[in-house]
């Protein structure tokens, strides 16, 4: 089982866990709700899982220029 963690605004590929076993607690996943969690977490047939995040560079972007909130995807 993986974990891989891609930025929600570009995509870009932040990193990966490799692990046989964590708990959702220690990554935080607990603390999500339900809804947040089923926008951000997709379990995949393999067992990976894939969560969306948002990188360094697409959150300065965001915090410059609040109006990009607004568009699904952002090019950097």
């Amino acid at each position: 089982m993986a974990i891989h963690y891609h930025c929600r605004h570009c995509g870009v590929h932040m990193g990966s866990l490799d692990t046989k076993a964590v708990e959702a607690n220690r990554l935080g996943f607990d603390h999500l709700t339900d809804e947040d969690r089923s926008e951000m977490i997709q379990y995949h047939q393999t067992g990976d899982i894939e969560v969306k995040s948002i990188c360094e560079d697409c959150q300065e972007s965001l915090s410059k220029n609040p109006v990009y909130y607004e568009n699904d995807y952002l090019i950097h």
